[in-house]
């Protein structure tokens, strides 16, 4: 089986996820990974799709495009690696680390998710997911920004709490870093 890697935005509305898959399905497709969200009043969908051998990715692209057209979607296709079996290593080969999650509550400015995902790079942190929130209206909003990462054999995660606090001080926002025990997945 190969795989392929399905995206979609479009304004948000019911059924996408039911039409979009169906047309997956109908061609013999399984979804194995996704992400899917309303952004800015539009939905937006990520999907890792495993597909038949020699399935023609452009041609499931066409038919794909042209079933969620009512709907206004804007979707691409596209193959991709197959994935790593035993989820231990991220791109680089590297072995992946402890699961950590990092929260950011403050006053809406710019900047504020290339700061601290510059600083967690600068700590080799690999960024797993990430969201952002504007909440309220006018002067009384809130910026929230939450990720899960994962943290490289070594990080010195005291350390990387210290440089976080700091960044918040200057920022103007409360930075949270905490480990993941989370066992969902």
């Amino acid at each position: 089986m190969a795989h392929v890697a399905v995206t979609a935005i479009g304004a948000d509305r019911p059924g996408i996820v039911a039409r979009v898959s169906g047309v997956l399905v109908d061609h013999g497709g399984n979804l194995e990974d996704s992400a899917m969200t309303i952004l800015g009043g539009h939905f937006a969908i990520m999907l890792v799709v495993e597909v038949p051998d020699g399935q023609d990715v452009g041609q499931l692209e066409s038919v794909l495009a042209a079933e969620v057209a009512p709907l206004g979607l804007t979707v691409a296709v596209r193959p991709v690696s197959e994935p790593d079996p035993g989820g231990g290593e991220v791109a680089d080969g590297s072995e992946t680390g402890r699961s950590w999650s990092v929260s950011v509550h403050g006053a809406d400015r710019p900047g504020i998710v290339h700061r601290v995902t510059r600083l967690l790079a600068g700590h080799q942190a690999n960024i797993v997911d990430l969201s952002t929130r504007k909440v309220g209206a006018g002067d009384g909003s809130a910026y929230v920004l939450l990720l899960d990462v994962s943290l490289a054999p070594g990080t010195d995660a005291d350390e990387l709490g210290r440089e976080l606090a700091g960044l918040a001080a200057d920022l103007g926002v409360d930075v949270h870093l905490r480990p993941d025990d989370a066992d969902v997945f």
